[in-house]
């Protein structure tokens, strides 16, 4: 790929985004999605849209009553509503208060 100059002045290599989110198939991953709901689990795969599969997925849905948490085996994400993706994470940590009883 090509390459940037830094602050420093030394070459910084561009990774384009596709290429992080193929870099993460495998990985666990916290999806953050435009709505009230985030999801951890791991990248199986995805498409040029960023349409995702995951698999041993944690649902955490924002609701008037708290957080509820759901734990799906597998799941096809739609890439318009996803928000931010970090690789690697746990994602979000709520505490007991914070969850729906």
């Amino acid at each position: 790929g090509r390459e940037e100059r830094g602050s420093e002045g030394a070459a910084v290599p561009e990774i384009l985004p596709l290429e992080l989110v193929d870099s993460c198939v495998g990985s666990k991953l916290w999806v953050v999605m435009r709505n009230e709901k985030e999801f951890v689990g791991v990248l199986r795969g995805f498409d040029e849209f960023v349409n995702m599969v995951l698999e041993d997925v944690t649902e955490f849905e924002e609701t008037s009553e708290g957080v509820v948490i759901r734990k799906l085996d597998q799941i096809l994400l739609n890439g318009n509503n996803v928000c931010i993706l970090v690789p690697g994470s746990d994602g979000p940590h709520y505490t007991p208060d914070q969850l729906a009883r």
